[in-house]
């Protein structure tokens, strides 16, 4: 494969970028579905009307892509992209919300996502070892799978006790730099509340709820690196540093504590002040950062920076999905499939014309672009290729084996890694922020996609384009197949021309020529972005 001589006819062969022209809309707009207007809906509505703009819904390609992308992180079949494609029920788009609610891989993606805010990560610079590591993300990820309650999740992690390797939870308070009462208290806060503890303006706020963390202990025992976290009772109930009474507790609301029953955990009553639906943290954190993860910005923006001269975009909207969480008893699936089944969410990528684009886009007018994640990217380039890739760690630990065809999104531990994920931006699970993660494209990147040994071996040896070409003679089939499977889309007339003029063209043979297409597609916008 002459990797860059042909660069320039087939990115012309293909309509890959989701920053489309009039005459190119109809790949992202249009669908054969009714979508009813959803609560949701109207209430982003109001704001959007007052700017003079109407969402238009995105196609059903779109859609499929989309929803593989952000409910599994995971892109469609071939097979899969077809059926839909040509599946003529109205509530289609619904009933593949519900089905990939219920996928494995749903919750590997969302234990992903939740291992970034949680640290898990083993040794640098949290000091969990690989197997404590592997315990939280298998807690973690079961947890997701049993769809767990959002407070009994929390509740859990803030209690736990025992030993590092063999209670998941416990992990919460060992995967944090700081683990002084008042580092708790401030991961704590970033964590469940969405608050950053220097922001605020109560220089005691922090001591006081530091009490409540107070009592934890840390305890080795003969086996290497494990350790148990329990409450202690017996150790003085008081923030470290501090000039505050030893038994005066605080909320972050204020509240004073001024004992502590000495017969009570102190991290219990901390978790019964904080999962009630009276909180003024807890629901807004979680719901705001769930929006933030489907609709690329939270109504309050940045999500892990509640404060109050950082308020909602759209209040209303806020309130709403505050109020349809509790009332499902804290459901996350619940909540996740509330968004997904709006308007607003299946709206097109294209930007309105509008005088105030800024105000449109902080009002959700438009579905925004967004680079794959890393783990999601390397999976998508594996799963079209047919390939897999080495994830390793530099602790030598059975633990940190993988097994190979593990895809990125199920690596258990942040340490195990690969130059791939690296380069592209996995996060260093060092802070909990989800800014730590960066998805914006850099010239180094792009080279990689484009013009690397380790994607152009993917590309030649590729088991699934061979597979396909041994299966099928017939150049539309073939050429039908690869875009289902790497654009879950019908390549347009005017692709089709152009792929069919290439493949003619006496350039390469033709195997090289399907070669080059694949190359060409993984590397357009359309395939590198969320849209």
């Amino acid at each position: 494969m002459k990797t860059l001589c042909i660069s320039a006819l087939l990115f012309v062969a293909i309509s890959g970028s989701v920053h489309a022209a009039d005459s190119e809309r109809t790949l992202f707009e249009g669908s054969s579905c009714i979508l009813p207007e959803t609560p949701l809906d109207r209430i982003v509505s109001r704001k959007l009307s007052k700017l003079g703009v109407k969402p238009v819904m995105c196609s059903d390609s779109v859609f499929l892509r989309r929803a593989f992308l952000d409910v599994i992180g995971t892109l469609p079949t071939a097979q899969e992209s077809r059926e839909f494609l040509l599946d003529q029920n109205r509530n289609k788009r619904n009933a593949l919300i519900d089905r990939l609610l219920e996928r494995d891989e749903f919750a590997y993606y969302w234990a992903m996502k939740w291992s970034d805010l949680l640290r898990v990560k083993a040794e640098f610079p949290v000091n969990l070892w690989p197997n404590a590591a592997q315990a939280y993300h298998h807690w973690i990820m079961v947890s997701i799978r049993e769809n767990k309650p959002y407070d009994q999740f929390v509740r859990e992690m803030l209690t736990a006790n025992g030993s590092n390797f063999r209670e998941g939870p416990v992990n919460f308070y060992r995967a944090m730099q700081n683990k002084t009462p008042e580092g708790i208290a401030a991961t704590v806060a970033l964590t469940f509340m969405g608050t950053r503890v220097e922001s605020w303006p109560q220089k005691d706020y922090l001591p006081g709820m530091s009490v409540f963390f107070s009592q934890i202990t840390y305890k080795p025992t003969r086996e290497w690196k494990e350790e148990i976290v329990y409450w202690d009772p017996d150790k003085k109930l008081a923030p470290t540093n501090s000039a505050m009474p030893s038994q005066t507790a605080l909320f972050p609301d204020g509240k004073k504590l001024k004992r502590v029953p000495p017969d009570q955990d102190p991290r219990v009553i901390f978790s019964d002040w904080l999962i009630t639906p009276k909180n003024p943290w807890f629901t807004t954190c979680l719901v705001n950062r769930a929006w933030f993860w489907f609709m690329g910005r939270g109504i309050i923006h940045e999500p892990d920076d509640i404060r109050p001269d950082n308020p909602p975009v759209n209040p209303a909207l806020l309130e709403y999905l505050k109020k349809e969480f509790i009332a499902s008893r804290y459901d996350m699936k619940h909540l996740y499939r509330l968004i997904l089944s709006s308007r607003t969410y299946q709206s097109s990528p294209i930007i309105p014309r509008s005088e105030a684009p800024a105000e449109v886009e902080a009002n959700f007018g438009f579905y925004p672009l967004r680079r794959l994640d890393a783990e999601v990217l390397i999976d998508a380039i594996n799963k079209v290729t047919g390939t897999s890739d080495l994830y390793t760690s530099a602790i030598p630990e059975p633990f940190t084996f993988i097994p190979e065809n593990t895809p990125a999104i199920a690596l258990p531990d942040g340490s195990i890694t690969s130059p791939f994920l690296e380069l592209f931006g996995r996060p260093a699970r060092a802070t909990g922020l989800l800014d730590e993660r960066l998805n914006r494209f850099i010239p180094t990147q792009k080279m990689h996609l484009l013009n690397s040994s380790h994607i152009q071996q993917k590309l030649e040896k590729n088991p699934n384009l061979k597979a396909l070409l041994k299966s099928k003679t017939n150049p539309k089939e073939i050429r039908e197949e690869l875009y289902l499977a790497i654009l879950s889309r019908f390549p347009t007339p005017e692709e089709s021309v152009k792929v069919e003029a290439y493949a003619k063209s006496g350039v390469m043979n033709k195997r090289e020529a399907w070669v080059d297409l694949v190359w060409a597609l993984i590397n357009s916008d359309e395939f590198l972005y969320r849209h």
